[in-house]
């Protein structure tokens, strides 16, 4: 985990922690912004928790729980490495805040290729059709959005880049931090001293492929590497000073939300079956006396930095029709972060929500909602909330 902290002539601060792993909870996510509030004084809106989506990382807490077939000393483990990560996430910003040094930020935009739209594109045809040079279907995002934090003395200091795509070239169970992971690492081997940041942009439909090897997560990570060393080599947009921040909670709303009629059925199965896991522990939460909301508390923010660059972080696994559609709304400098503040679930667009499939059909009970899908118009309450904080970072 690595934390950017920004400050500006007028006081105001923004703070992103950026880390390799898969998800975030709300459970976590409001236990960190709760420390971070109490001991730094630091708004919502100047808080930015993100995490890569690396699916060689730590199990945490209440994060795809009904996944984890685990026993009570796994979920014991569990919970002490979620204690102990929330500490090393609240001192890490204490250590980014308390050694704040002034700094020149410039943006600008590389491109890399390497991610493929998984619901137009098998895994066995990629190679094939690259072979052949015949395109590839459906929706990609391939900008690599790059800030650099230079010292007075030119040297850089810290360099933030997203990409938009699943980290799923692997499938073992090493900890490993993927194609992100050793694209930072070779951006730090070729930058000594300097800090190596990735967030993930709305990749919940993107994925690299071929994958399953680790030979081709090094290669990716260096395809990564190569497209930001060659932004930092180029002409990149100077920021000025100014910073504001804006955030907001937007009630998702569920399209139907399960009933003990709904799931006693599931719960008759195979406990080795993650939806026979889920419909227990929610049969459960009924006999507790549960009431299930009818919607979702979705995180929503923006930092607008000087006039340069507009970043948007959106919750959970957007797919990649957000950023195409906040780039094209809000203009040139504007990035979009995926996969910030809380997993959530996959969140569709209209048209992936209509088309069904695994990113827009019923499966938000793998998230452990009481519900299997979205309603229908979850890219407009989302869009409609980015357009409010958007309007009040731009006022300020």
């Amino acid at each position: 985990m690595k934390v950017l902290a920004l400050k500006s002539p007028d006081g105001a601060h923004a703070v992103m922690a950026t880390t390799d792993h898969m998800g975030m909870s709300r459970t976590i996510y409001d236990s960190i912004y709760a420390e971070v509030h109490a001991r730094f004084g630091l708004a919502r809106s100047e808080f930015m928790l993100t995490f890569s989506h690396n699916h060689c990382g730590p199990c945490l807490r209440d994060d795809l729980v009904d996944y984890y077939p685990s026993d009570d000393e796994q979920r014991r483990l569990v919970g002490e490495y979620t204690d102990w990560m929330e500490r090393q996430v609240v001192e890490a910003v204490g250590e980014a805040l308390g050694t704040l040094r002034p700094a020149q930020l410039s943006v600008a935009e590389g491109r890399c290729t390497f991610a493929v739209n998984r619901r137009e594109n098998s895994e066995d045809e990629v190679p094939q059709l690259r072979a052949e040079g015949k395109p590839l279907r459906g929706a990609v995002d391939h900008y690599v959005p790059v800030l650099a934090a230079r010292g007075e003395g030119g040297e850089l200091l810290a360099v933030l880049f997203g990409y938009a795509c699943h980290p799923t070239t692997l499938s073992f169970t090493y900890w490993c931090g993927d194609y992100p992971g050793f694209a930072q690492i070779a951006l730090e081997d070729a930058h000594p001293g300097a800090a190596a940041m990735f967030f993930n942009a709305c990749g919940g439909d993107q994925n690299p492929i071929p994958r399953r090897e680790l030979e081709l997560a090094e290669q990716y990570g260096g395809m990564l590497s190569d497209a930001v060393e060659q932004v930092l080599a180029g002409e990149m947009r100077p920021v000025s000073a100014g910073l504001a921040t804006a955030f907001e909670f937007v009630d998702l709303a569920y399209e139907e939300v399960v009933t003990r009629e709904t799931l006693l059925p599931i719960a008759g199965g195979d406990a080795r079956d993650l939806h026979v896991r889920w419909a227990r522990r929610m049969l459960a939460l009924l006999d507790e006396g549960a009431v299930f909301p009818t919607s979702y508390e979705y995180p929503v923010q923006a930092w607008r930095i000087a006039d340069e660059l507009l970043l948007i972080a959106i919750g959970g696994e957007a797919v990649v029709d957000y950023s195409l559609r906040f780039k094209r709304e809000f203009g040139p400098g504007t990035w979009v972060c995926g996969y910030a503040n809380d997993m959530a679930a996959y969140i569709p667009s209209r048209r992936v929500w209509e088309e069904g499939g695994y990113e827009g059909g019923p499966h938000l009970d793998e998230y452990g909602r009481p519900a299997w899908r979205w309603a229908g118009d979850v890219e407009d309450r989302i869009a409609a909330a980015t357009h409010r904080v958007v309007r009040r970072v731009r006022a300020l």
